[in-house]
């Protein structure tokens, strides 16, 4: 980077139009949104069906399905954010958490990434949802959802590789190791925090 420069620094987001050094020698501008970072929870009820959370994004004008997800606060685990994001968006707390993984949700214009937690063992309550959030929370069958992405009506990233990284899973491609949230904080499984 030879010359930083923010363009706009709104409430969690900042656009910055950087000029960089290019390998060959020459100059570019690069225009991008640095963002905190942000958890996705899979939530698998006992019986296999998953936990959802339906809501209108108003960047694309839509209503989408969604697992629950959230940015990042200052400071935070990507664990705790996850554990919170569940309760606060469905009221449902996990007595058993698992770290899926890193994705970088849009690396051309963007430092999100995204890290994904599943979480079991589920246990209902009341969603504690911010003010001016509105979602809708709702149960689905894990090949209903996969319909609903072979139809592209599922269009949301996150979801749409956390459905996939669960049937990894399930077919035993892509291990998991699920222990209690108290045994991620005190260190018995990797906790990963963000960058």
């Amino acid at each position: 980077m030879l010359e930083p420069h923010t363009v706009l620094q709104g409430g969690f987001l900042t656009v910055r139009r950087d000029v960089v050094a290019l390998p060959d020698g020459q100059r570019a501008t690069r225009e991008f949104v640095v963002h905190p970072g942000a958890v996705t929870v899979v939530p698998v009820l006992d019986d296999g069906r998953l936990v959802m959370v339906r809501q209108h994004r108003y960047p694309v004008g839509r209503v989408l399905l969604e697992f629950p997800a959230g940015k990042l606060d200052a400071g935070e685990s990507t664990l705790a954010c996850a554990v919170r994001e569940l309760a606060e968006e469905t009221g449902y707390t996990a007595a058993e958490w698992a770290y899926g993984g890193e994705i970088v949700n849009a690396p051309a214009y963007s430092t999100e990434s995204l890290w994904i937690w599943f979480a079991r063992g589920l246990r209902p309550g009341r969603a504690q949802l911010d003010a001016g959030e509105f979602v809708e929370t709702v149960v689905c069958g894990e090949d209903e959802l996969h319909s609903m992405d072979a139809a592209g009506q599922l269009p949301d990233v996150k979801t749409i590789i956390g459905l996939h990284w669960l049937r990894a899973w399930r077919a035993g491609l892509r291990p998991l190791s699920f222990t209690s949230a108290a045994q991620h904080a005190a260190g018995a499984a990797p906790m990963m925090a963000p960058r």
